[in-house]
């Protein structure tokens, strides 16, 4: 037999071998065993399995901070946190026809960071005002918290701006919740809510209010 031959025969076993192992399906798991070395082996076919935008920006995340990609991963494949439903109403201090005095859609900055529904604030009969997520899902985040900035974040790591207004920890990425507004606030300054990652400074969705 010719070498020529022989050399054409080891050729089509190995193509046929390639086509049923397909080594390259290894590499992919070994990429995402490698970025999560901290996660479970549970956790870390879990991620592989995510969006593939999702999981790429995972992966990229791991060459910035390991630690925030891993506590990212870990809260995004979680269940959703759902708001009591006791909790969703409006507060029972309100009037018939509550007075609504600003509102602003949240956005979504990434495949990992972002949130739908409206931020509305209300007044009270009283002189108080809260702040109130209607229609509201986010995204699942490490210790995520609402707070009242003057700035407008649409990228991750933009920031609160100075003496940004902390109105407490997200109540749950589903549903949605109230949360009252310290007397004396200016407003008229703070007219952007931002859902912000305290442990890793990151935004993961703002609501520009418009006033009228």
């Amino acid at each position: 037999m010719s070498r020529k031959l022989i050399g054409l025969g080891l050729a089509a076993v190995l193509v046929v071998a390639l086509a049923i192992t397909q080594p390259w399906l290894y590499f992919v798991n070994r990429e995402v065993d490698e970025a999560f070395p901290s996660l479970t082996k549970a956790q870390r076919d879990a991620v592989d399995i995510m969006p593939d935008a999702q999981k790429q920006m995972l992966l990229d995340m791991v060459k910035d901070n390991r630690e925030m990609a891993a506590q990212t991963a870990i809260a995004q494949m979680e269940e959703g946190s759902v708001v009591p439903d006791a909790e969703q109403a409006m507060p029972p201090e309100m009037p018939a026809d509550p007075v609504e005095q600003a509102s602003g859609a949240f956005i979504h900055i990434d495949p990992i960071h972002g949130a739908d529904g409206v931020a509305k604030i209300y007044a009270l009969p009283d002189g108080r005002q809260f702040l109130r997520f209607e229609n509201f899902s986010s995204k699942n985040g490490p210790d995520l918290h609402v707070y009242l900035s003057q700035e407008y974040p649409t990228t991750t790591f933009a920031g609160l701006g100075d003496e940004p207004l902390h109105l407490g920890a997200l109540k749950g990425n589903i549903g949605s919740q109230n949360y009252e507004i310290p007397a004396g606030a200016d407003l008229a300054r703070l007219q952007n809510v931002v859902i912000y990652c305290r442990p890793f400074r990151v935004v993961f969705s703002s609501a520009k209010l418009a006033y009228g």
